[in-house]
């Protein structure tokens, strides 16, 4: 397989694992801006694109966050169950259908007004998942399962209700620690102003 862009080509891709995730194990030819070239070897895991929400309702001012086990945090030392917004991968749906879905999978929350922020690479030295980020205004109203997470994939998902200066001062106390969440919540108090009118 050959694939160039402008300073880097692909000599090699080996397939190291193929479970959940494909791990695989590139050799590529990169010239530097020096214009010497040099072959670097790295491992890359292959994950398809995802899409997380803030849910958050104006009036009360709060977020709903979700709260589940993840092997990575616990093998690291950090707060296993850890806090995050709804997520999910796309599943070959769009980013705002699979958004949908998850929500209320995980929260019981019926979205109606999705709003599309924007998109990253939360792990681009070694993972090319790419996450889609969305807001959506909701209230009580909008509360229509008991969420929780599918039976079927073992999820089980503590569904929190917290006042969006709560779950930033989380971020602080190191309660919350994923990346995703820490990003929505400070896009929420940059745009505070609007959310509320």
């Amino acid at each position: 397989m050959t694939d160039t862009h402008e300073r880097a080509t692909i000599v090699s891709d080996e397939t190291l694992s193929n479970g959940w995730t494909r791990l695989s194990s590139y050799t590529l030819d990169y010239t530097d801006r020096g214009g010497a070239t040099h072959r670097l070897r790295r491992e890359i895991f292959h994950r398809t694109p995802a899409a997380c929400i803030l849910l958050h309702d104006a009036r009360r001012d709060i977020v709903v966050l979700a709260k589940q086990f993840r092997l990575p945090a616990y093998l690291t030392g950090d707060p296993a169950w850890m806090i995050e917004v709804p997520a999910g991968l796309l599943d070959g749906d769009g980013a705002e259908e699979a958004i949908r879905r998850e929500a209320m999978e995980e929260t019981g929350y019926r979205v109606r007004d999705v709003k599309f922020l924007f998109k990253a690479l939360t792990s681009p030295g070694s993972v090319t998942e790419v996450v889609h980020f969305f807001y959506a205004p909701i209230d009580l109203s909008d509360r229509v399962e008991d969420g929780g997470g599918l039976a079927e994939e073992h999820e089980d998902i503590e569904v929190l209700e917290l006042p969006l200066d709560e779950a930033v001062a989380m971020i602080g106390s190191g309660e919350i620690i994923d990346a995703k969440t820490i990003m929505l919540l400070q896009w929420a108090v940059i745009n505070r102003a609007s959310l509320a009118g």
